[in-house]
């Protein structure tokens, strides 16, 4: 072992050597661990001292062993794979029986130990920026015993930087803003660059700031990066915006260093420091004298360098002495242009031209820059108005006459007056439109405009006649102008008063005298100014009327009052009562009506019946009971003639049912033909059965031959009837219509089908009662009503000698 001396001097041997080598600073991190070299010297020294002073013999024995290690750094980006550091053991006596065992971070991968003699290597290039330093730990292991010759040691490897990464910008791009006009040291922006490099290790990460482009206008602090002015008076409408580019290196900028640069925008911002300035001292502007109100007469525009709402002015007129607001002025908000508008009408022929000053003013004003006078501007205005031929002028917008309904046609009603305002004074025409006068009750005179009446006038028909009246100038241009003529038709009393509406007064009997029986009220089409006033009378006569009397109200209207009690239906059903209507004009007018009062058996609560039988026997004079009685027999009658005709019906019916069943005899065409069949039997009573066909038969497609040879065979078979007492059955008629039978029913596929039997019998020699065949009974027997659903049978029984047979026809 060593002494601590040896040790210190080995230790400043491999820093000289490693500060020789690289020419760079070190940093040395020391591991402090129990058992480490610097605290085995001491207790070596103090365990010696103990042992001299007992009087030991064994003076160099150790009782414990310790670490010994130099100090583990490496540079970053060294290519060069090479041997940083030793670690060894103070047992370790060179003969290679101590084993060492590397663990921790980058271990087998970027670093390696060599077992035998300790040394550490390096295994690839290394990025301080990645990783700054790596955590070890160190066993040595005796390679005989596998035991710990000293315990686990930890220790750190610090990766040494070198200047090898560019300084950067951050906040990229920078953008600032600052007012124009703004004092020098105006703070624009701050730029700020990082380098990753170690900045605790020499001035690799030392950064300082210099401007490339930007002065004489602009500085920036070289340790801290703010950019500042450096000119006075910066004007915006001059120059708007700078591009300011700041250099950022590291190494202090000394040579060798790394830099980069970044670009700052820098506006300036707009104050009020530009008042409004007109570019001509006077503006002209024409308008013709029939412009309308509000038309724009022109814009005018003061320029002002700033912008926004700096930029933002009233404009406003002064008129000249003659005049007072006859143009306006606004403002436009979007262009800040002052448009001037027409506020009152304009006539040529009054004043032809006008001059006033216009004058602009800034809403904002900033006196830190201009006086205030400077943000204030005039101009002169002069508009000239231009001269139009203009439609003539009537002295009145509308006139209103009155006209009494009576007047004659020709009367003057009124006169209308127009003039040319122009300076020609063109000579006018007046007419009447006659698209609006749709009565034609007025005519007017072309030359003056006096309107008179063209026909007669009703003012019940019409009270007001609207009437447009033309204007036209006869040379130029014809222009024309209307004016409407109201006039009133006044009333005059030329309509009689009549009653109310159509009254049917009735009496009711046992009405006592002076009860009130209708109240009347009348009118008249006339309007009086004072109003209507009515007054009922009744018809002078040479004798009172004793039955009723009229009572005038005053009020308009008038009550009709019986004069007697004994009013009955026996004496009199209708009184007639004229009654006389006169009105209050000058000539009172008056008319007659005559009403007709009914006598009426009036209900207990005095309501005579207008509606019902009631009212209809009242009105035709007989008694209810008499017209009840009517009624009923009219309803008998009725009820009689419907049940006949049921009864006829019936009847009627009856015979078609009958009609049908004698075609199903003679075998009628139809689409399922039935065949009559005869059977007798026990007891001897007549049955009739129908055999119906299992499959319908077809038409026949010849119906009138076939109906006509049916004829024939029913012909042949009444022959052949008539005729039995003289044949037998081996006569050759009799067998040769059997045979046609035969023929007929083998041949012809519209006859009956094959599941019934044809039976064809001789009758006899003779028989006194004749045939007793069915195919001649409907011609033999008189038609007779049916009652029995089923035809009358006569028994054939004598005709087979009592044997069953079955005839089928």
């Amino acid at each position: 072992m060593g002494s601590a001396e040896e040790i210190q001097m080995e230790m400043h041997g491999w820093s000289v050597k490693m500060s020789i080598s690289r020419v760079l600073a070190m940093v040395t991190v020391f591991s402090m661990i129990p058992g480490g070299v610097l605290s085995d010297i001491r207790g070596t020294k103090g365990l010696e001292a103990q042992q001299m002073a007992q009087g030991s013999t064994h003076l160099h024995r150790r009782l414990k062993r310790g670490w010994i290690w130099k100090q583990l750094f490496v540079p970053e980006e060294d290519p060069t794979l090479r041997v940083i550091g030793q670690l060894k053991s103070d047992s370790d006596r060179g003969e290679f029986s101590i084993k060492y065992i590397l663990s921790g971070e980058g271990a087998g991968d970027v670093f390696e130990i060599d077992e035998y003699s300790g040394e550490i290597r390096t295994l690839k290039k290394l990025d301080r920026e990645e990783k700054a330093f790596y955590v070890l730990q160190a066993q040595a292991i005796n390679r005989r015993s596998n035991e710990p010759e000293e315990p686990q040691s930890e220790f750190i490897i610090t990766v040494q930087d070198i200047n090898d990464n560019v300084p950067q910008f951050q906040n990229e791009p920078y953008v600032s803003s600052i007012p124009e006009m703004c004092p020098m040291g105006t703070t624009v922006a701050q730029v700020t660059a990082t380098d990753a490099d170690d900045p605790m290790f020499g001035n690799n990460a030392k950064l300082i700031y210099t401007i490339l482009q930007g002065e004489p206008y602009f500085s920036v602090e070289p340790k801290t990066g703010i950019i500042v002015t450096s000119w006075p008076n910066m004007d915006r409408e001059a120059r708007e915006e700078y591009l300011v580019v700041v250099q950022v290196k590291d190494m202090l900028g000394l040579t060798g260093g790394y830099s980069s640069s970044t670009t700052v925008t820098v506006s300036l911002t707009d104050v009020n420091d530009n008042g409004p300035t007109f570019q001509h001292h006077l503006y002209t502007f024409a308008v013709p004298e029939n412009a309308a109100l509000g038309t724009t007469v022109g814009r005018i525009m003061a320029q002002d360098g700033d912008t926004g709402t700096n930029a933002r002015m009233t404009y406003s007129l002064e008129d000249d002495l003659e005049e007072s607001s006859t143009f306006i002025i606004q403002t436009d908000p979007v262009t800040q242009e002052g448009v001037v508008l027409l506020a009152k009408p304009l006539d040529y022929e009054t004043k032809r031209r006008f001059v006033m000053a216009a004058e602009a003013v800034n809403d904002h004003v900033d006196t830190r820059f201009l006086p205030l006078e400077e943000f204030t501007d005039r101009t002169t205005l002069k508009i000239i108005v231009q001269d139009v031929d203009e439609p003539p002028v009537f002295l009145s917008p509308l006139y209103e006459w009155k006209v009494p309904e009576n007047a004659a046609v020709g009367t003057v009603v009124g006169s209308v007056s127009a003039r040319d305002t122009d300076t020609v004074n063109n000579p006018i025409r007046y007419s009447i439109d006659k698209r609006r006068d749709t009565t034609k009750a007025f005519k007017i005179d072309p030359n003056n405009g006096t309107i008179t009446v063209a026909k007669a006038l009703d003012r019940e028909t019409s009270n007001w006649h609207n009437v447009t009246v033309e204007a036209k100038e006869t040379t130029q241009n014809h222009l024309s102008s209307s004016v409407v003529v109201f006039v009133k038709v006044l009333d005059i009393n030329d309509n009689v008063p009549r009653l109310a509406r159509d009254y049917q007064p009735y009496i009711c009997e046992g009405t006592q005298a002076g009860q009130l029986i209708q109240l009347l009220n009348a009118v008249d089409p006339d309007d009086p100014v004072e109003g209507h006033h009515f007054y009922f009378s009744m018809v002078p006569e040479k004798h009172i009327n004793p039955n009723f009397t009229i009572r005038d109200n005053q009020d308009n209207t008038a009550g009709i009052v019986a004069r007697r009690s004994t009013f009955t239906r026996k004496d009199r059903t209708q009184y007639l009562l004229p009654v006389v209507v006169a009105d209050s004009g000058s000539p009172a007018l008056s008319s007659t009506t005559t009403l007709t009062i009914s006598v009426c058996s009036c209900q207990p609560a005095g309501h005579c019946p207008t509606g019902g039988v009631e009212a209809l026997a009242l009105s035709m004079g007989v008694s209810l009971q008499t017209l009840l009685g009517l009624l009923v027999c009219l309803v008998t009658l009725t009820v009689l003639s419907v049940l006949m005709l049921m009864l006829r019906r019936h009847r009627r019916k009856q015979q078609e049912g009958l009609e049908v069943e004698v075609k199903e005899l003679e075998l009628p065409e139809t689409v399922s033909q039935k065949v009559l069949y005869y059977g007798e039997l026990g007891g001897g009573r007549a049955n009739l059965d129908f055999c119906q066909p299992v499959v319908p038969l077809r038409p026949h497609p010849r119906r009138k031959e076939r109906r006509l040879r049916r004829e024939d065979v029913r012909a042949s078979i009444r022959m052949s009837l008539r005729e039995s007492h003289l044949i037998g059955p081996e006569d050759d008629v009799f067998r040769q219509f059997i045979l046609d039978r035969l023929a007929e029913a083998d041949q012809d596929p519209y006859v009956p089908p094959f599941d019934c039997l044809r039976t064809y019998a001789y009758e006899g020699s003779g028989s006194p009662t004749g045939s007793l065949s069915s195919l001649d009974s409907l011609e033999l027997l008189p038609e007779q009503p049916v009652r029995n659903s089923r035809p009358c049978l006569v028994r054939l029984t004598p005709w087979y000698g009592g044997g069953e047979e079955d005839t089928i026809f």
